[in-house]
């Protein structure tokens, strides 16, 4: 199945852990592991299949594993485990290397090498969360004695390149649902294009990414950039071509894989802005006008033009209507009732 996810919960207690490490063991990798929840543990486990690669999704509280020679003797589907901590605290160990791991960490280890790690749960870190991407070691572009350099070292994830990465696993789990065969495969390749991207980048070394993963990271840098500035008028196509240090000839390239140009992707962004920003009851005291200049939208004529375009109807039609809804759900359910009656 493309997608996959299994609550211990809907088992009886005696038998949840042995469920979770089967599930680990053939969903990761072999691994021992121990546990002072054992007689009600409470965990889950999701997978989604990206093609080439895997995404795993995980809940569980406090435990300790290991990954000994013996077991990868076993078995080792040779891979680099990518995982971003969600929430709780994680001890992670291997080669020379041992660190602790909180929420928004970004952490690598490798299936090949003995590992241990230790979670921990309680009432302020709560249950151990995280989303692991299992990378197929030979499909990674970057030398293994330079990725060693990484492994079980925290990488931040709350911004630059780590929040890119951190944001398409997540957002990739909360579709996993409704994805077809094709468009998990289409997310894998651009899985693996960030991994690599990403580790490249903390190791500096760029210069062993293929021409496609150079490329779909600098997509994703500028998008990051274009977010955070849609509220700056200068925000063209050339601005962004002079941040990234780059023609704007090659952005406008970069961009002819997508459905959109540029200039029609910052538009797209700054009108869903404002039509998110019109339903704010918190916003009702800004004009219209102030509300196209939070979103670099400062021409009152344009936006309202653009906004028709659209959306098929004015800016001012969008806040009216929102404020009678806002209005109604405010009234008891009796006046409500009422309301509708007079209107008849």
């Amino acid at each position: 199945m493309a997608f996959t996810e299994f609550d211990t919960g809907l088992l009886p207690r005696e038998q949840r852990f042995d469920w979770w490490r089967q599930a680990v063991g053939q969903g990761v990798a072999p691994t021992h592991i121990s546990s002072d929840f054992a007689p009600d543990f409470v965990g889950s486990v999701g997978s989604l299949d990206l093609g080439r690669l895997q995404l795993t999704r995980m809940s569980f509280p406090a435990l300790r594993s290991r990954r000994t020679p013996e077991l990868i003797r076993r078995a080792d589907p040779e891979t680099y485990e990518l995982t971003l901590i969600l929430g709780g605290s994680m001890g992670v160990s291997q080669g020379r290397h041992t660190t602790r791991l909180a929420a928004g960490d970004i952490t690598l280890w490798t299936s090949s090498r003995p590992y241990s790690g230790e979670a921990v749960s309680g009432p302020v870190t709560g249950a151990s969360r995280a989303l692991i991407l299992h990378l197929p070691r030979a499909l990674v572009p970057l030398p293994e004695a330079r990725v060693g350099a990484l492994l079980a070292h925290g990488l931040p994830a709350r911004a630059g390149l780590g929040k890119v990465l951190a944001d398409f696993l997540g957002s990739s789990m909360a579709e996993a649902a409704v994805l077809d065969e094709r468009s998990r495969a289409r997310l894998g390749d651009t899985g693996l294009d960030l991994a690599a991207g990403f580790l490249a980048h903390r190791l500096d070394a760029q210069e062993f990414l293929p021409p496609e993963a150079r490329h779909e990271l600098l997509l994703a840098r500028i998008d990051v950039f274009v977010r955070g500035n849609l509220a700056d008028p200068a925000l063209t196509p050339g601005a962004i071509a002079a941040r990234h240090h780059i023609s704007v000839r090659l952005l406008h390239q970069l961009f002819r894989r997508r459905k959109e140009t540029v200039a029609a992707s910052i538009r797209r962004q700054r009108l869903e802005g404002c039509y998110a920003d019109l339903a704010d009851p918190r916003l009702r005291r800004l004009s219209v006008q102030d509300i196209g200049a939070r979103w670099g939208l400062g021409n009152g004529a344009a936006l309202s033009r653009m906004f028709r375009a659209a959306y098929g109807i004015a800016p001012g039609e969008r806040r009216r209507s929102m404020h009678s809804v806002h209005r109604m759900s405010a009234l008891p359910a009796n006046d409500r009732t009422t309301h509708r009656a007079a209107q008849w």
